[in-house]
């Protein structure tokens, strides 16, 4: 039977992979150069080393940095955390008042100003709001009072929330610089390139979240109520109800791009809303799955102006379903529709679903008409650009896991360990956990409990 199952899984990859190469083959022509193209490249390259030189120091001190922050913050490790973030929040000063990211004629995009404005405040805000948590800690050891009780549980709970925050908009501020260095997104680019930042960093959001659900453990087995389709598809029906009415504009006429954007909003509600009614009674579908191999397929369809972009948006299109088609096989066939595989591993095939949503949010960011047209005029063709893309979703997932893994090590939990992964209920040990469970009453919890006790001592 398993020898079955990773035969259907097999099947279902190999021929993703087939329509895949058959269309990398489909017609190899090449796009002309703009006419100044060679001299656009010899502005460009005048100070470019010294700014890439800056934006990985920057990408060193807003994105890496808060991260370590945001790990110790949420291991309630909150004096380290503070003084992490208190260091990138002295960088983040220095950028904003005397650092800048210029444009070949020497400016900075308001929106890149701005964010960097806006990253100091929020810092000089997540560090206060740490000290404050730290000291209401305290404070609440030592008087038993409603006020200090209140305060080291609230405190807390928002501090980690923007520790989190602070990271991606880290993020968010590293994709800025690179706009801003490029001198990209202004007049007539400024909408196309919103569109792709923001639906690219949706998917990319959306890969985390399902590593995320992967490499904790105690996320992994889901002792909740619903299933996590239901928080998927919660997820994709809000977003397309946003899509659906944000993307033509009442006062002025449907176009061709209105009708792609606008309906891949409604396939999104209405796929979402299907997957919720089927989550119900914590059971799994494959509606989120099948919401991104729709998308996929449409995305691939768009019509573009140039070979480059059309190969460089197939490609991605094959990536979403490919993403799409590896969950489904992850729920229906790797794991018989229950949460988590029953010897507590992670599966390798396990990593492919986010692997494939943080590739393809990254290469749609890349595919925006003036980065396409950059690749273009250097006389790049598509595979070499996405090879890059490529590689940068796999370092952007590598980092990302590796925090993950580093938070669990906070925690007391190691992956390489044989500590049984349904034992760890919100990462408290086996006898806290037992506890809880023996005072709620529950009494299948209790026997879950006792079966794993018996299950140590056969060991």
């Amino acid at each position: 039977m398993a020898l079955f199952t990773k035969l259907r899984i097999a099947v279902v990859v190999m021929a993703i992979a087939t329509v895949a190469y058959a269309d990398s083959h489909a017609g190899m022509s090449m796009d002309d150069k703009s006419k100044d193209a060679d001299e656009r490249l010899a502005t460009l390259r005048k100070g470019l080393q010294l700014k890439f030189v800056h934006w990985f120091i920057s990408v060193a001190f807003l994105v890496v940095t808060p991260a370590f922050g945001a790990c110790y913050a949420l291991a309630d490790r909150f004096r380290p955390a503070v003084g992490i973030q208190a260091v990138a929040g002295v960088y983040s000063i220095v950028e904003a008042l005397v650092l800048r990211f210029p444009d070949p004629q020497g400016h900075e995009n308001r929106t890149s100003r701005g964010t960097a404005w806006f990253l100091m405040i929020f810092y000089a805000l997540v560090v206060v709001n740490g000290a404050v948590c730290e000291g209401a800690s305290m404070a609440a050891k030592l008087r038993d009072s409603r006020i200090g009780r209140i305060a080291s549980r609230l405190s807390p709970m928002s501090y980690k929330v923007m520790s989190v925050l602070l990271c991606e908009c880290g993020f968010l501020k590293a994709g800025m610089n690179i706009i801003a260095m490029l001198g990209f997104c202004y007049n007539d680019h400024t909408g196309q390139c919103n569109a792709h930042g923001i639906m690219g960093m949706s998917f990319i959001a959306y890969g985390l979240f399902l590593a995320t659900m992967v490499v904790i453990p105690w996320l992994r087995v889901n002792r909740h109520r619903y299933s996590q389709e239901m928080y998927d598809s919660a997820m994709i029906t809000a977003w397309g109800i946003v899509n659906t009415f944000t993307e033509h504009r009442p006062w002025q006429p449907w176009s061709h791009h209105d009708y792609q954007h606008t309906s891949m909003g409604i396939i999104f509600w209405a796929c979402g809303m299907l997957g919720m009614f089927l989550s119900r009674h914590h059971k799994r579908n494959f509606m989120p799955a099948l919401t991104l191999i729709f998308t996929g397929y449409a995305m691939g369809q768009h019509s573009q102006h140039t070979v480059t972009s059309e190969k460089l948006h197939s490609f991605f299109g094959l990536v979403l379903m490919f993403g799409g088609a590896s969950r489904i096989a992850e729920i229906s066939f790797l794991l018989g529709d229950a949460d988590s595989d029953p010897s507590g591993r992670i599966l390798s095939f396990q990593y492919m679903p986010p692997l494939a949503l943080v590739s393809a949010g990254i290469l749609f960011m890349c595919a925006n008409e003036e980065q396409v047209q950059l690749v273009i005029d250097m006389g790049a063709d598509h595979a070499a650009y996405i090879l890059i893309a490529l590689s940068a979703s796999c370092l952007v997932l590598l980092f990302f896991i590796a925090m993950l893994e580093f938070y669990l090590h906070l925690r007391g939990y190691s992956p390489e360990s044989n500590q049984p992964y349904n034992t760890l209920g919100d990462g408290d040990d086996l006898e806290s956990q037992e506890s809880r469970d023996i005072q709620s009453g529950d009494p299948r919890d209790t026997e879950f409990q006792l079966d794993d006790l018996s299950s140590l001592d056969e060991h």
